[in-house]
């Protein structure tokens, strides 16, 4: 195995880490919930009164970001990722994806981050599991076909 030095950011990967989870805890102390992108979401779609706004501003924000990064960071920073795929097999790992987000009560940033640093046992074993089929789908992708 092989590092790509040209596009190994640590430092960037570090501070968007500590972004995310100084992100997640302010969401949790000040709203009491769980900042999963998916729960946000999906909360649009049949949304209770006075969540519309916080989650449509939320999503607006991520959607933002990117633009608002190309303004402060130098354009060596700012990479445009590379997808090896056709658009089909995009959208089928999306569906795959929205249905495991679904069947496992929430999305990798709701298990992985918050629930995580929560000790919750059932984002222990949903992390567990999203990062092992991961890597195991990189794997045999890569080196069986």
């Amino acid at each position: 195995m092989q590092i790509d030095w040209t596009h190994f950011t640590p430092w960037l990967s570090l501070g968007g880490g500590i972004l995310l989870g100084l992100a997640s805890a302010a969401f949790i102390l000040i709203n009491g919930r769980i900042l999963g992108i998916s729960g946000i979401l999906g909360g649009l779609l049949s949304p209770r009164l006075g969540d519309f706004g916080w989650r449509i501003a939320f999503l607006m924000g991520m959607a933002s970001a990117p633009m608002a990064m190309s303004f402060i960071l130098p354009s060596e920073f700012l990479v445009a990722p590379r997808i090896d795929a056709g658009y089909l097999a995009i959208a089928a790992a999306g569906l795959l994806v929205g249905f495991g987000t679904r069947y496992g009560s929430g999305c990798t940033s709701g298990h992985g981050v918050c629930g995580l640093s929560r000790l919750s046992p059932r984002s222990l074993v949903s992390t567990m599991t999203f990062m092992g089929l991961g890597f195991l789908v990189v794997y045999v992708i890569r080196h069986v076909i």
